[in-house]
C-alpha cells in the first residue's frame, strides 16, 4: 500500500488553482480538466465531479476536521506577504508552546492551510537568540541531539 495524494472537492476550480498558486507557490503538474495536480501532490477536484463519484449531494464544507500543512523557511516573509492578500483567517500568527511560529487561514471552501516554521529554523532562530543546544532542546521539549542536527543542517 503507497499512499497518492491528498484530494480537496472545490466549488470552482480555477479559482482554487490561482489561490493554491499564489498563496502558496504551488504549480500545476497535471490537469485533467475536472481534475487538478499540483506540485506537493495535491489534487483538486471539480464538486460536481467529486459529487458523481460518491453519488451523492451531501459534500460540506468548513468542517474544521482536517488542515493541509506547509513549511515555510522564511516564515516572517511569508506572513508579510500574506499581509497584503485578501486572507480570511483561522487565528492570525501564534508561537506553540515549543515555539514553531504558525498561522492558520481558509482557502476559498474553508479547507484549513496551515503554515509553519521548519523545526530546524525555530532551532536556529533561538540559536541566534543566544541560547545553546541544550537550552532549545529543553525549551523545545526534543532530544539535544536533535537541536544539534538541526543546527548542523
Amino acid at each position: 500500500m503507497k499512499f497518492q495524494n491528498p484530494l480537496l472537492a472545490v466549488t470552482d476550480l480555477e479559482r482554487s488553482v490561482a489561490f493554491y498558486q499564489q498563496v502558496l507557490g504551488l504549480r500545476k503538474i497535471a490537469d485533467f480538466g475536472a481534475n487538478v495536480t499540483l506540485t506537493g501532490g495535491l489534487c483538486l477536484q471539480t464538486l460536481d465531479t467529486w459529487k458523481e463519484f460518491l453519488h451523492t449531494d451531501q459534500v460540506t464544507f468548513g468542517s474544521h476536521a482536517g488542515e493541509l500543512y506547509f513549511e515555510e523557511e522564511d516564515f516572517t516573509g511569508f506572513v508579510q506577504r500574506l499581509g497584503t492578500m485578501e486572507i480570511r483567517y483561522v487565528h492570525p500568527v501564534q508561537e506553540h508552546a515549543w515555539g514553531q511560529r504558525v498561522v492558520r487561514f481558509y482557502d476559498p471552501d474553508g479547507h484549513i492551510i496551515e503554515v509553519g516554521e521548519p523545526l530546524r529554523a525555530v532551532c536556529k532562530r533561538f540559536s541566534h537568540q543566544g541560547m545553546t543546544p541544550e537550552e532549545i532542546a529543553a525549551r523545545m521539549d526534543v532530544p539535544a541531539a536533535l537541536v544539534h542536527r538541526c543546527l548542523r543542517g
